[in-house]
Parts: C-alpha cells; structure tokens; sequence
C-alpha cells in the first residue's frame, strides 16, 4: 500500500524573485553578484546612526509589471511596515517588508502538469529588502557576515494552498520563473539564489476540508529540491498521523546530501514578527495613469505571441499553442525565424530536439544559452539535402552543446556526415529488400504498413546518412513497379 493512501497533500509556496535592478532597494549601494564580500555595502545598508532609506522607483515598476501579468490587483495606496523577527545578517536587526497593503492582491498563474492545465492562485506579492548571507566555515569556529546581498530588492510571491503535488510545485516554479525571466523583472538563477523557494506542505484526510498543521521549507534553490522536499517531508507527515502522532508547526531547512529535511525552529507565527509601519519611509499611491504607462510598456503576453506565430509566421494552432505556453522556447523560434523562412522546420526544432534537451538537463540550462543561428544552419543545410535531419538533430545538435562556436561545415566534412549518395542509397535499398524478401510479397497483398520496415532497415543500413524522402520514394517504385 503506499503510504499516501487515503491522504492529501496541501502545498502552498512562497517564491522571493531578487530584481533585475542596479542598485539595492532603499540606498544606492549596487547589486551585482559575486563580488568580494562586503564590498557592496555603504553606511545606509550597515545602519550607520542618522541614516534614511530612499525607495527605488524601479522596483515599484517592476512589482507592478508582474502583478498585471498574473492578474493581479495593483494596491494603490501603499507604505512599508518593520518586520522585527530578529535577522542576524540584516545590520539593522530587521526587515522592511509589507504587511497590510502589499503592491498586488490576488491574480492566479496557469500550470500545466502532463496535459492537465491548472490555475493557480495567489494571494499576494509584496516588496520587501533580502537579507545578507551567513557563512558557516568548518575552518573557523565563528559565523561570517557578507552583506552584498543585504538590502537587495525582492518580490515574494505568494500562493493559496493550491497546490496538491510535488509534480505541480515544480511546474509552479517552473512557469513563474519563465515568466519573470521573460518580463526582465528577475534572472531567475536559482542556483545564485536569486530566486528562492519557501515550501508550506501539511497533509490531511482525502475529503477533509480543514487544513493540516503546515510545515514550512525554506529557502529551496532548485526544482529537482523542491520536487524532492516535498515529496520526503509528505511522506513524514502522513507516517506521523498513521502513528496517532502530534505534528507540529515547524521550519525547515533542507539537507541535499542526504534529501532530507532538518528542523531549524519550532512554532513561528506572524505575531511573532510584531509588524508596524515603517516610520522612515512615506506611503506612496500608485496613479492610474502610472499603471497603465507600465501596461503598455511589457512585452506580450502568452495570448499576444500565439496569435503572432499563426499569423505573421502560419504556424499551426498546435504548434503556436506549445510554443507559446514557453516564452523562452518561443523567443528562440523567433530568433531562428530571422535566419530562415522555413518556419514549420523552425518550431519543429524548437518543439522537438531543443525542448527534450532542456526536459533531460532539468533546471540547469535553458532556451536562451542555445545559438538560433546554428539551429537555422542545420535546417538551411538539410533542406538543401547535404545532410539528414536525423543526422543534424541526433549527430550535429548534441555536439553543438558542448561546443557551441563549431564550425558546422567543417564538422560535418570532418565527421563524414554528410548524405551518401544515389548510388549508396540504391545498394542499401536492395541489401534491405533481400533481407526482407519475405515481407515484399506480403507487402503487395495489401500490408502497406511494412514500407516503414524497409524504409527504417535502409537508414539503419546507411546510418542515417541517406535521404529518407528518396527512400520511401525509390522503394516504393521498386515495390509497385
């Protein structure tokens, strides 16, 4: 039996996306990452005496950017509260977030989980300050404070309790991060961490309408983790209540040497955080008018760019459909559609080869590290059949990868993968068509399925170096002739 049986899992997630802005929230220091510790401080993030945050415009544009692209209302009477849950790597000791009025209200994103499509709510998203970074060394026996990071803006981004998999988790994650990469609100490098994940996971009986005692995950910096996290600490928690047991309300981090959870704390509420406002920085109101110059100035949205891609470039409903539904698949296509008029080829390499690439490589990579131009050579090479698609999408493209500056041309000489020619595919025809002799006859009783038979031994035959067109065409002469 497994051992969720009977149980349900409720997930709700809490994403905090860093902003693709120069400078931190509140002071002029910058946000570049990777730079020597505490050199992206100045006496306003370190709290010196005296000192005032100032807000940054921009991520007031950015917040609203995202909010119109979930669907969210835009709150446009706003100010900032104190967060006074003590924070070791902010100097100031807490955090300036939002409470009460956060930027964007409700809104939903749409996920798509094998060929189920969801909507999944949100309840807010809300500006508040990063922390800095606490560095546990074995070398030393004392904690180390880097404050690059402190005062960095950040969007949080909050679901209801919509969520009921670790399948759809990932596909959450997976679709907002897609999409504040395609707004330019924020990189989505989780593996720099600037976009994080909170996991709140509780389980309770299939029919039960109250929710369960929630643990929460912190801070889970890639979706392999976060599929994993929930997947163990679901598997916890049914044990538990099949073992009369109390579950508590705890966070936790996660350990990815061993995937599993650790307790960092026991029982933290919101009162826990004492939240009052801000005194050093004004309420400010979003106009009307500033909302709809944000509006006008995104890129376009889902709907917008499947409508382009069967009208301006004759895509089917289907193929603009899937490629759509990714916007960095879909700037790819557009990025080889410069290079080629063979636009049909050009979503079948985007839909085919380029995205089961990046299914297999996970979170790791993704559509914009690809070369559009090196993917509108080979469909250009194979229309002009010097090569096979079999060849360019099987051979060329996997060695393109990992060497993205080959020269094609010379790879394909060098490699000898050009197509054979006539007089080759004329001898692989007849060696296939006499190691099946016997499927000819039954061939011309009426099984014409068996032409794929013949057709695939001969490019097994030539390894994929003949034309499969003048295959199928020549075999089928020599069948009916």
């Amino acid at each position: 039996m497994k051992v969720d049986d009977g149980y349900e899992v409720v997930i709700g997630l809490e994403v905090h996306a860093q902003l693709l802005t120069k400078t931190k929230l509140f002071c002029g220091d910058t946000t570049l990452f990777g730079q020597e510790p505490n050199t992206q401080v100045s006496i306003v993030s370190l709290a010196h005496p005296g000192t005032l945050p100032k807000m940054n415009k921009e991520v007031i544009r950015l917040a609203v950017t995202l909010g119109l692209a979930t669907h969210s209302e835009i709150v446009q009477r706003n100010y900032f509260a104190r967060k006074n849950y003590f924070y070791p790597d902010l100097p100031k000791g807490y955090q300036i977030s939002q409470h009460t009025t956060p930027i964007c209200k409700g809104g939903f994103l749409e996920i798509t989980v094998g060929t189920e499509k969801k909507s999944i709510k949100l309840n807010r998203i809300h500006m508040e300050e990063d922390a800095g970074k606490s560095i546990h060394d074995d070398n030393t026996p004392y904690t180390q404070l880097d404050f690059n990071r402190a005062g960095t803006p950040l969007l949080e981004i909050v679901t209801e309790p919509d969520l009921r998999s670790a399948e759809e988790a990932a596909a959450y994650v997976t679709t907002l991060r897609k999409l504040v990469r395609h707004l330019q609100v924020c990189d989505g490098n989780m593996e720099e961490g600037s976009l994080r994940c909170d996991v709140n996971i509780s389980v309770r009986k299939k029919g039960d309408e109250k929710l369960g005692t929630k643990v929460e995950i912190k801070n889970l910096n890639s979706i392999r983790f976060i599929k994993k996290a929930v997947e163990y600490e679901k598997e916890q928690l049914i044990q538990k209540l099949k073992n009369g047991e109390t579950i508590l309300q705890q966070t936790k981090g996660w350990d990815e040497t061993t995937s599993t959870t650790y307790i960092i704390r026991t029982k933290e509420d919101e009162d826990d955080y004492r939240y009052f406002p801000e005194p050093d920085l004004p309420p400010f109101n979003i106009t009307a008018e500033e909302i709809e110059t944000v509006r006008n100035a995104m890129p376009p949205l889902q709907s917008e760019i499947k409508e382009k891609l069967q009208t301006t470039y004759g895509l089917s409903t289907y193929d603009a459909s899937l490629l759509a539904e990714d916007t960095e698949l879909a700037g790819l296509f557009f990025g080889i559609a410069k290079e080629t008029t063979n636009y049909k080829a050009a979503a079948n390499w985007v839909i085919g080869p380029v995205k089961n690439h990046l299914t297999a490589q996970d979170e790791s990579t993704d559509a914009r590290t690809l070369n559009p131009s090196s993917i509108a050579q080979l469909i250009s090479l194979t229309d002009e059949g010097l090569i096979s698609y079999g060849i360019a999408s099987q051979k060329i493209f996997p060695h393109l990868l990992s060497h993205p500056q080959t020269d094609i041309e010379e790879y394909i000489k060098s490699e000898s993968l050009g197509l054979q020619s006539s007089d080759e595919t004329d001898a692989h025809i007849d060696a296939a068509l006499t190691k099946h002799a016997q499927k000819i006859t039954e061939y011309r009783k009426g099984k014409k399925g068996l032409l794929s038979l013949f057709v695939g031994e001969v490019m097994k035959l030539s390894k994929g170096k003949a034309n499969a067109e003048e295959v199928t065409k020549k075999i089928s002469e020599k069948l009916n002739g």
